[in-house]
C-alpha cells in the first residue's frame, strides 16, 4: 500500500493529542500542588499514573487493533480521552489522579495504534514517515507548556482540561478521513477470540531480537519523564511565573521537535544503532548538568537533552517497526509503547522519591548515573538487527 504523506501528518496529530494532554497537565502540577497541597512525591505519582495506564492498556489495544481493525481501536481511544478530559472540571480537585488514569487509557489506544498504522502504511522510508509522525506529535510538548501556562495564569487549572478535550475532538474529525484498514491480521489468529491478544503478546515478548531495543526505549523515556516532569520544578524554584516556565520548557522541547525529521532521515540512511547510542549519551550528560547551570547555559543544556531524546525516539520507533512482523504490528508497537510508558513512569517516581529525600539536585544526578549504567549494559548485551543500515 502506497500511502500519501498526509496520512503520516494526520496520524502525527493523533499522537499530538497524548503529548499535549500529558504535558499541559504535568508542566502545571507545581501550581496545582500549591493550590491543593501535595508533595514532590505526589507530583511524581500524578505524572506516573498517566503512564501506568498506558503501560497496562497499550499492548491490549495493539492486539485488539490487529484483530478488529486499527482505525476503530484508535477512534475509541480518542473518544475515551475526550470524555476523561471533560470529567475534571466537575469533580473535586483531589480526584485528579482518577482523571489522569482515564486519560491514560484513552491515550494508550490512540497512541499505540496510530504508531502501528504508520508502520503498516509505509513499507519504505519508514524513518521519514516516523520522523513526520514524531515531529507532529512532538509539537504537543512545545505548545502545551505555553498554552497551559497562559490558561493557568489567566483562568484556572480546570481550563487546561477543556483545551485537551478540544484537541481530542479535532483529532477525531481528522481521523475519520483515514482509509479503513482491512484487518490483515484476522487470518493469522485462531477462531477463539478470547486468547488472540495473549498469543500475540507472548510472541512479541518472546522475540529476543526486539528486547534490547525495548530496553533502549525504556532508558530514553526514563529521561523524558525526568526532563519534562521535573525541569518545570527546577525552573519554578528559580522563581519564574507560569508563562515564563512554559516558554523555557517549550524552548527545550523545540530541539526535540526539530530533530525528528533529521533523525528519521538518519534512520533510513546510516547506522541506526550508533545514532541511538549517541543520542542516549547526550541525554545522560545533559540531564546530569541541569541542576548546575542557570540562564542561557541552562537553555543550551536542555536543548542538548532534547536532541538526544528526539534522536533516540524516532530511530527506535523505525527500528522496532522494521523488525516487527506485519501481522503483529499493532501488538509489537503496543508493547513498545508500554515500554516507553514504563520508562516515563519510573523516571518521575524515582526522581520524586530521591528529590524528596536528598534534594532536587541529587535527583537529577543520581537518575542520570543510573541511566548511563543502563546504557552501558545495553551496549554489551544488544544484538544488531539485520537491516541494511544497522550493521
Amino acid at each position: 500500500m502506497k500511502s500519501s504523506l498526509k496520512w503520516a501528518f494526520i496520524l502525527g496529530f493523533v499522537g499530538f493529542v497524548t503529548s499535549f494532554g500529558a504535558h499541559i497537565v504535568a508542566v502545571n502540577l507545581p501550581f496545582y500542588a500549591e493550590k491543593v497541597g501535595i508533595s514532590l512525591t505526589m507530583i511524581g505519582v500524578l505524572i506516573a499514573v498517566y503512564d501506568f495506564a498506558e503501560i497496562l492498556a497499550k499492548p491490549v489495544f495493539g492486539g485488539i487493533a490487529d484483530k478488529k481493525g486499527m482505525k476503530k481501536a484508535m477512534l475509541a481511544g480518542i473518544i475515551l480521552f475526550i470524555l476523561a478530559s471533560l470529567l475534571y472540571p466537575f469533580i473535586p480537585p483531589k480526584l485528579l489522579i482518577v482523571v489522569r488514569f482515564l486519560q491514560g487509557l484513552g491515550a494508550a489506544a490512540l497512541s499505540a495504534v496510530s504508531l502501528a498504522m504508520v508502520g503498516n502504511f509505509y513499507k519504505e522510508n519508514k524513518g521519514k514517515a516516523f520522523g513526520i509522525y514524531n515531529a507532529i506529535k512532538g509539537a504537543g510538548y512545545v505548545v502545551s507548556p505555553i498554552i497551559g501556562g497562559a490558561i493557568v495564569l489567566k483562568s484556572n487549572f480546570s481550563g487546561i482540561f477543556y483545551a485537551s478535550a478540544g484537541i481530542g475532538v479535532l483529532a477525531l474529525l481528522l481521523s475519520l478521513t483515514l482509509p479503513n484498514d482491512k484487518v490483515k491480521g484476522c487470518e493469522t489468529f485462531d477462531d477463539d477470540d478470547d486468547d488472540f491478544s495473549l498469543k500475540t503478546l507472548f510472541g512479541v515478548f518472546g522475540n529476543k531480537t526486539l528486547m534490547p531495543w525495548f530496553l533502549i526505549i525504556v532508558i530514553n523515556m526514563f529521561f523524558v519523564g525526568i526532563l519534562f516532569g521535573f525541569l518545570p520544578v527546577r525552573i519554578h524554584d528559580l522563581g519564574y511565573n507560569p508563562v515564563q516556565t512554559g516558554l523555557l520548557v517549550s524552548i527545550t522541547t523545540v530541539s526535540y521537535l526539530l530533530i525528528q525529521p533529521l533523525a528519521g532521515w538518519l534512520a533510513d540512511k546510516i547506522n541506526t544503532v550508533l545514532t541511538l547510542r549517541i543520542g542516549m549519551l547526550l541525554s545522560c550528560l545533559a540531564t546530569a548538568a541541569i541542576p548546575f547551570v542557570t540562564g542561557a547555559l541552562l537553555v543550551v543544556v536542555c536543548i542538548i537533552a532534547g536532541i538526544g531524546i528526539g534522536t533516540v525516539w524516532t530511530n527506535s520507533d523505525a527500528l522496532v517497526s522494521r523488525l516487527a512482523s506485519e501481522k503483529q504490528m499493532g501488538a509489537t508497537m503496543g508493547v513498545a509503547g508500554s515500554f516507553k510508558e514504563l520508562g516515563d513512569m519510573v523516571g518521575p517516581l524515582l526522581m520524586g522519591a530521591i528529590s524528596q529525600a536528598l534534594g532536587l539536585q541529587w535527583g537529577f544526578v543520581i537518575c542520570s548515573v543510573l541511566g548511563f549504567a543502563a546504557l552501558m549494559i545495553t551496549i554489551i548485551v544488544a544484538q544488531k538487527p539485520a537491516g541494511k543500515n544497522d550493521q
